[in-house]
């Protein structure tokens, strides 16, 4: 189902049965497949393929060559999956060029999910059932591998890949040409082959937290956890039981239930 008001180009190839919105564009060249769902005020430039069963929000800016909906790069991966996963895309995301975006896998939960507000930047690859969140900033060639987790307002650099089953917190931000083999707690700097903690993104939290109290008590909470001479879930179980702060307690929490672990630099002592 095609409905009014768009702009397609007359080589864009468009399969029975995907379902386009109002006022979306789509350029020269482009495929979509039969399974396609695309919202309104939508633009998809040239030579972009859609396949799958892939569900696009509205006001999504989507450049040219990408491939969305394709199926994952996983071996164990079957035609008969491909019925059964999906990728689902929320609003307002513009994803630049030469992007690519898997489906889920039916070990992995059968779909991968993409917030709202996000930007993707060239080359950039989200593999299968990664779920991302809100209003986070993918650098050129930043690569997310399997069930990848990203909560809201993350920045990652560019040439930066990161392991499967990582975890990265709210308002985290790893450092251009990073290796993320492990978690990256909320608020939080992150650098190196492999990663490691460098302090805290000061900057995020003071653009998007009016209280500068909070602020304070995340620099304590921080200091407790990670350069302390205790053990990071020892100090933040500690935290839970004295302090009541809503960052302090999300920070303490995802240390504390972290699957992969956290890499940081403990200070010594002088």
């Amino acid at each position: 189902m095609i409905n009014q008001n768009n702009n397609i180009h007359k080589t864009a190839i468009l399969e029975d049965g995907c379902i386009i919105g109002n006022n979306v564009t789509i350029g020269a060249f482009c495929i979509i497949g039969k399974n396609v769902k695309i919202g309104n005020n939508t633009t998809i430039a040239s030579h972009t393929i859609i396949e799958g069963n892939t569900t696009i929000g509205e006001n999504n800016k989507i450049f040219s060559h990408c491939s969305l909906g394709t199926i994952p790069q996983d071996l164990k991966f079957s035609k008969e999956d491909e019925k059964k996963v999906e990728l689902i895309i929320g609003n307002n995301n513009t994803i630049r060029e030469h992007a690519l975006f898997n489906t889920g896998t039916i070990g992995g939960g059968n779909k991968t999910i993409i917030g709202d507000n996000n930007l993707f930047m060239g080359y950039t690859h989200i593999a299968h059932d990664c779920i991302i969140k809100n209003n986070s900033i993918f650098a050129n060639v930043a690569t997310l591998a399997g069930h990848v987790e990203i909560e809201d307002n993350v920045v990652v650099g560019g040439l930066t890949p990161i392991h499967q089953f990582c975890k990265i917190g709210r308002f985290a931000m790893i450092a251009g040409g990073s290796v993320v083999t492990q978690d990256i707690p909320p608020f939080c700097l992150a650098q190196g082959n492999r990663t490691t903690l460098r302090g805290l993104n000061l900057t995020g939290l003071r653009r998007n937290l009016e209280n500068r109290d909070d602020i304070n008590e995340i620099k304590k909470a921080y200091t407790n956890i990670f350069e302390s001479d205790n053990s990071i879930i020892d100090s933040a179980k500690n935290l839970i039981d004295k302090i009541n702060n809503k960052y302090v307690l999300e920070l303490a929490n995802f240390v504390i239930n972290s699957k992969r672990g956290i890499s940081f630099n403990r200070k010594k002592s002088k």
